[in-house]
């Protein structure tokens, strides 16, 4: 049911940002018509969304040439564990990455995560920007690669590993607009490529539709929302049952850092392991608590 309410609500969102969008093309239009001298200049649409990424998944912006971005990301255990567990307090899943703007349009990253022990590398290549002016583009499109390694040592000796086996692959198209100053929308078809898989049963292949959605509050602060559908078999015909991610959270923005608090039913915080292992129910209270940390370094002048 909630996956269905927040189809609905991010759905509204969409076709409220396509006609608002028609708008913003009439009215262009007829200013572009009033006075000619103002479509000489190219005006670039800036902050569609506040960081790199909108909660777990990756966002349409990219580190600037020359700036470094080091990014903690920290999951617990899950809110229903009880008291015991300290409401999932105990428990804790972290990751690590350096992300680098090579140039303006381009950027590349690596980290490791305790998740599988995973070591990940990406690379994301802005395709358009919106902007307006001289050049009226309606919408920022970017693409991104990423690769993951699972370092754990192999459970069961007596298969015929090969290292090959220890990767996934991610391809996603990253399709956003910012409708206005504060609500921003963006659509993440993705590819997830799996070497290895559990059983016969799990597919190597999956495919996924994310939408995402920020509402700024204030300068400083957004409510953000994040969904996955995953096109899988039913759950009856996978070794795991799987769900779709949902993360609902908040962006803060406070001088140098961007602080995000997330809820999710997603452990891993990569694209490998949210689209292809959330195995938590948010209906059944499978909830993690996390938060994302960014810091932004000059390198080049």
């Amino acid at each position: 049911m909630i996956h269905k309410f927040v189809t609905i609500v991010l759905s509204i969102l969409l076709f409220s940002g396509t006609a608002l969008l028609s708008q913003d093309l009439d009215a262009l239009l007829a200013e572009h018509l009033d006075d000619p001298a103002e479509n000489t200049v190219v005006e670039y649409t800036s902050a569609t969304f506040k960081a790199t990424r909108i909660l777990n998944g990756h966002s349409i912006e990219r580190m600037p040439e020359g700036q470094l971005d080091f990014r903690i990301h920290h999951r617990f255990g899950r809110l229903n564990t009880g008291a015991y567990e300290l409401w999932g307090l105990d428990q804790a899943n972290i990751h690590f990455s350096l992300e680098y703007g090579i140039t303006d349009w381009l950027m590349f990253g690596f980290g490791r995560g305790t998740y599988e022990k995973t070591y990940d590398g990406f690379t994301k290549l802005s395709l358009l920007r919106q902007s307006s002016g001289a050049k009226n583009m309606p919408v920022s499109l970017t693409f991104l690669s990423g690769m993951y390694m699972n370092s754990l040592k192999w459970q069961d000796e007596t298969r015929d590993y090969k290292f090959g086996h220890r990767f996934e692959y991610v391809n996603q198209l990253l399709l956003a607009r910012k409708i206005n100053y504060r609500l921003s929308v963006q659509l993440m078809p993705s590819m997830l490529h799996r070497n290895l898989v559990a059983s016969e049963l799990d597919p190597n292949d999956l495919y996924s539709l994310g939408t995402g959605a920020r509402i700024k509050l204030n300068n400083r602060l957004s409510v953000n929302v994040e969904y996955y559908y995953v096109f899988r078999p039913d759950n009856e015909f996978l070794s795991t049952p799987l769900y779709n991610p949902l993360s609902i959270g908040f962006d803060i923005e406070t001088g140098g850092h961007v602080f995000s608090l997330i809820f999710t039913n997603s452990l891993g915080m990569t694209e490998h392991a949210f689209i292809g292992n959330t195995t938590g129910n948010w209906m059944d209270g499978d909830i993690h608590f996390g938060f994302n940390i960014s810091r932004v370094f000059t390198m080049k002048e």
